[in-house]
């Protein structure tokens, strides 16, 4: 069997982390999210996780989650107080940085549209099929970045995707469209998932696996991604743990089990270690707060310019 390609670079991935059926996924999907994920994963019995040249681990194959399991997953994920429709992100204070007075900028899969509230001195529009109608004041479409591009080429100083390329099967498809949709010397804004992290270490996370998180990133990798599409690379760094996401980092903290080359097994300690970081990670969550840390961080943010 040869290698799958990577779905940044094309070249052959160097190794296989893990096989993972696809019927334990769902079992971590239904008792742990309460979420069906069968409709999407279709006739597929396992996957497997690889490594690229870059570092870039990828699920193959890359299954992406349909609409109604994302109907299904947020609306568990905001009854459980797992994310907040109202939270605003660091990764989004770090981006708000970049952005000038008076800028057009365009937010792909933009959710309920949280970044607009950092950027009140910008023009912005949102994208996202999923969440458009949700009764956000800001202007989000119920349209995909490449239908908007038939009247919009070039007509943005800043193009963001927060969270959102490693949900797709095809990343470098989405921000060549991204390129595309910014002026020349316009900014391009990527946040992602990124390995090593709390996101990885924590054991049987069905959030990092599909089909939600179908890549994990690393900085080789994006900027392969921006160097490909004859974008030049401002920064990469870290993003803060902030009030939105620190729940995870003290799960990962509380957990008796921390991955470090396989992330999933249907073992009994495996899955005591799931509720142990949960139960533990509440309490210290709500005791400490957000943590102060100079560890990974939250995620990876790449600014770019055309």
């Amino acid at each position: 069997m040869s290698n799958p390609s990577c779905p940044v670079t094309g070249e052959p991935a160097v190794r296989l982390v893990q096989w993972i059926k696809s019927r334990f996924l769902i079992d971590l999907w239904r008792y742990g999210l309460r979420v069906d994920a069968r409709s999407s994963f279709g006739e597929v019995t396992r996957f497997g996780l690889w490594e690229s040249p870059t570092g870039l681990h990828f699920f193959d194959p890359m299954l992406e989650g349909d609409h109604a399991f994302y109907t299904a997953f947020y609306a568990h994920a905001i009854e459980r107080k797992l994310w907040a429709r109202d939270c605003i992100r660091e990764e989004f204070r770090l981006a708000a940085r970049s952005i000038a007075p008076g800028a057009r900028v365009l937010d792909v899969g933009c959710g309920f549209a949280e970044f607009r509230r950092v950027i009140p001195h910008a023009i912005y529009t949102g994208l996202d099929p999923h969440f458009a109608g949700e009764g956000s004041d800001a202007d989000v479409r119920n349209e995909t970045l490449r239908a908007h591009l038939v009247e919009n080429r070039g007509a943005y100083d800043a193009v963001c995707a927060f969270q959102v390329i490693e949900h797709l099967r095809e990343p470098t498809a989405m921000f060549a469209d991204m390129v595309q949709a910014v002026k020349p010397g316009g900014l391009l804004i990527i946040g992602v998932p990124h390995v090593p992290s709390a996101f990885t270490r924590f054991p049987n996370n069905p959030v990092n696996a599909p089909p939600h998180h179908l890549s994990w990133w690393t900085r080789a990798a994006l900027s392969a991604l921006a160097e490909r599409h004859g974008a030049m690379v401002v920064s990469i760094e870290p993003v803060p743990w902030g009030d939105c996401d620190s729940l995870l980092y003290w799960m990962e903290r509380c957990s008796p089990v921390r991955c470090r080359d396989i992330y999933y097994r249907n073992r009994p300690w495996w899955h005591a270690s799931v509720l142990i970081g949960l139960l533990g990670g509440r309490i210290m969550h709500a005791l400490r707060g957000t943590p102060r840390t100079t560890d990974e961080g939250a995620g990876l943010l790449m600014v770019a310019r055309r």
